[in-house]
């Protein structure tokens, strides 16, 4: 079953504060994602795998095509849908994980990732024990929990992040580079993590630098160039001879 379905989108930029030229950065993307399959998007810098993530997520809208998501009360197209009705989907049927935590003003990773799982509709002491479970599978210090997130380092943040995106996890999951951050043992915690949502029927859309992580995660990899998808399929198939 296709959670997410995306056909023929094209994004572009007008670069107002150089000469106005227009930059494209998605030439017509086709791409789904399964529920409990793990894609994972490949290709050189400016490919446009974030872009396309963004338009997921609808950080960025789309020029053109369609993005639709299979939702508890059936599809829904992300590109036409209002504002308000979209931040509640966001909070409810899929998440996003960036490179980088962006948290409220003097508010610790306990709270942060408690108010996730309470978009996701658990009961504040199931949010509380998900959230507790959550950073303590992530290695999160303790110590940590209550304190103002912008004072941890870059590492622990990525954690906390990931800890707020998979908590009660959601049906869709977008990760941008979610391990870029971490440490080895970390590093194989998150990933660990990350592996264990396909069990749970999570489709997972993610973007990876790191062969290894792809090569260990993927079902299936599409590898981008100058926004249009290249080629396809298992990554014994499309990373054979690149070494990890």
């Amino acid at each position: 079953m296709s959670i997410l379905t995306v056909r023929d989108l094209h994004k572009s930029f007008t670069l107002h504060t150089i000469d106005g030229r227009v930059v494209t950065s998605l030439h017509g993307v086709d791409l789904d994602v399964a529920a409990g399959e793990h894609v994972a998007l490949a290709g050189p810098s400016g490919a446009g795998k974030s872009s396309l993530l963004r338009c997921v997520y609808r950080t960025y809208l789309p020029d053109t095509g369609s993005v639709r998501l299979r939702t508890s009360d059936g599809d829904v197209e992300l590109t036409e849908l209002a504002d308000r009705p979209m931040a509640r989907l966001r909070g409810r049927e899929f998440g996003y994980v960036a490179q980088f935590l962006t948290a409220p003003p003097r508010t610790g990773p306990l709270r942060v990732v408690m108010a996730a799982a309470r978009r996701r509709g658990l009961a504040p002491e199931a949010a509380r024990a998900a959230a507790e479970q959550a950073l303590a599978r992530l290695n999160l210090d303790r110590a940590l929990w209550d304190v103002d997130c912008c004072v941890l380092s870059g590492g622990e943040r990525q954690r906390v992040n990931l800890a707020a995106g998979t908590v009660a996890p959601p049906r869709l999951l977008l990760l941008d580079e979610p391990v870029s951050a971490l440490d080895p043992v970390n590093r194989e915690a998150a990933l660990d993590l990350i592996a264990s949502l396909a069990d749970q029927g999570v489709a997972v859309l993610a973007v990876f630098h790191d062969l290894a992580a792809m090569h260990r995660l993927a079902t299936r990899v599409l590898v981008l160039r100058d926004g249009r998808v290249e080629r396809a399929g298992t990554p014994a198939e499309v990373l054979a001879g690149v070494p990890t």
